[in-house]
């Protein structure tokens, strides 16, 4: 198909890379005379509906995505029969072809691919677009790593299986789609694919950068999950110990078979890759949020469903009525006292007195009044009178002290 040309505008040149649904040419586009990508459909496919749906689904949902981390799509249709995309021609290497010709990556170089593929991934996500297929060959190094991780840019590419979150299923439940080592635990299992499925693919990828091999190998995806199930892969220090040991921690996070103990989000993954690079551990908790895309901290949740049926939830216990102090006892009214006989013989005493000085009073006044005391029949009358009333006292006395 070399030489040709395809809807009167892309001239093919030479092949850059075939898979089973596709093969990419690099081509020129004659009207805005620059140099793109072009995807064409395997011929064989072209008659099946369901991949060509697939085909066109990638054009619709990736032709929205407009990120430095992410090729661009410019164009597609359908040209005698052939399904088309068009696609910004990256300069580079893929991550498969860097591991084949270096082997194991600098921690570095490899903190670096991958942390730009979690930016593209984390706004791809936000877009509703899952790529479902990540892995060493769809990963485009600009740069390469003879130039330095500062000179490095990293597009991810081939969208192929990538959809849209919300539209429908376009495999059936159990079957498949992607390569099988770099497949989530939960894609194995036939279960919906999700942003942290890519997450975990990407862990994988990291892991073979860092170390060159995969954490877990197998001849089938059935002995890969079992090996998945019933073994944890080695850390990737144990290959080189020049690996930060806390660089090795986050990578295997990643790789955590339950979605809920990865990481919340691409972009948390990537800024514990570049921590853990400089010798800061993964946070504990795995949905935390470490960095947003704008460079504000900010923390999320990821939602955890329930592994197994929670235990019933036990009534609460009715609360006990508050112990309150007994009111205080009143004091008993205290009897009356006794008057005593020493009170009363007081009394009376001081009423003898008062008579007394009455007496004394009155005496005064009469004498005065009768020339100071001239008749002698006053003077007697009145000293009888007051012997009377000085024995009716004394008679008074007994009968009080008496009682």
């Amino acid at each position: 198909m070399s030489g040709s040309t395809i809807a009167d505008r892309y001239e093919l040149g030479d092949r850059l890379g075939s898979g089973g649904m596709s093969t990419v040419y690099r081509a020129v586009d004659r009207v805005l005379e620059r140099t793109v990508a072009v995807k064409v459909l395997a011929e064989h496919l072209s008659d099946d509906e369901k991949f060509v749906a697939r085909f066109r689904r990638e054009a619709l949902a990736v032709a929205k995505l407009v990120h430095p981390n992410i090729v661009q799509v410019y164009d597609t249709g359908v040209d005698a029969g052939r399904h088309f995309i068009v696609m910004e021609f990256v300069e580079g290497r893929s991550g498969a072809q860097l591991l084949q010709r270096d082997g194991a990556l600098q921690p570095r170089v490899a903190v670096e691919i991958a942390a730009q593929a979690c930016a593209g991934l984390e706004y791809a996500h936000r877009m509703g677009i899952i790529h479902r297929d990540v892995k060493p060959g769809n990963l485009m190094v600009i740069g390469g790593p003879a130039g330095g991780p500062a000179e490095m840019t990293v597009k991810l590419a081939d969208f192929g299986i990538a959809r849209a979150a919300e539209q429908t299923r376009l495999t059936q439940v159990g079957s498949v789609v992607g390569t099988a080592a770099y497949l989530s635990p939960e894609q194995s299992r036939g279960e919906e694919a999700t942003p942290i499925s890519d997450v975990y693919s990407l862990g994988v990828v990291t892991y073979q950068l860092l170390t060159a091999r995969l954490p877990y190998e197998g001849n089938s995806l059935a002995e890969l999950a079992i090996r998945r199930e019933n073994e944890r892969p080695l850390p990737p220090t144990s290959y080189d110990p020049g690996i930060p040991e806390t660089l090795s921690q986050a990578v295997l996070r990643a790789l955590e078979n339950e979605p809920e103990d990865r990481y919340v989000d691409a972009l948390a993954y990537g800024a514990a890759l570049r921590a853990g690079l400089e010798g800061v551990p993964p946070a504990d908790e795995a949905t935390t949020r470490l960095v947003d895309d704008r460079g504000t901290v900010a923390t999320r949740v990821a939602p955890r469903e329930p592994r197994t049926p929670t235990a019933p939830v036990r009534p609460a216990r009715p609360a006990r009525p508050r112990r309150t102090s007994p009111p205080p006892r009143r004091a008993a009214a205290k009897p009356p006292r006794r008057r005593s006989r020493l009170s009363s013989f007081l009394r009376a005493l001081l009423a003898v007195v008062l008579v007394a000085v009455v007496a004394g009073l009155i005496a005064a006044v009469i004498l005065l009044a009768t020339d100071a005391g001239q008749s002698t029949d006053v003077g007697r009358y009145i000293s009888d009178n007051a012997d009377q009333q000085v024995e009716n006292i004394k008679q008074y006395l007994n009968d009080v002290v008496g009682n």
